[in-house]
């Protein structure tokens, strides 16, 4: 399966070894069509939506001791960072399951 690399908009793209592979593996007719191509398709593109709804921030409202956050300040300046940003990476190192929460 050659394809026309007269017209070809993506002939100037340099691919890793890997690209090559496939792209090699493609024109050798390796790959077969998928039978419900359509809702493959669709599959993938909901993916990449959820995806993408994962990386972006939401804004909170959270009521925290005074005292807890200016500690928190302190740290943050130390580190110097905002300490939106680290309050945002503990929740993130919380979430992935990198720190413990100790009662």
């Amino acid at each position: 399966m050659k394809r026309n690399i007269k017209n070809n908009p993506l002939k100037d793209i340099i691919l890793d070894k890997f690209e090559q592979s496939v792209e090699a593996a493609l024109e050798r007719g390796e790959f077969e069509s998928a039978p419900n191509l359509k809702e493959k398709k669709k599959m993938f593109a909901e993916a990449v939506i959820a995806y993408k709804d994962l990386n972006i921030t939401k804004r909170i409202t959270l009521r925290v001791k005074h005292e807890d956050l200016i500690k928190v300040k302190i740290k943050a300046k130390k580190n110097r960072i905002p300490y939106q940003t680290l309050i945002s990476a503990i929740i993130h190192q919380f979430a992935e399951g990198k720190t413990n929460l100790v009662i």
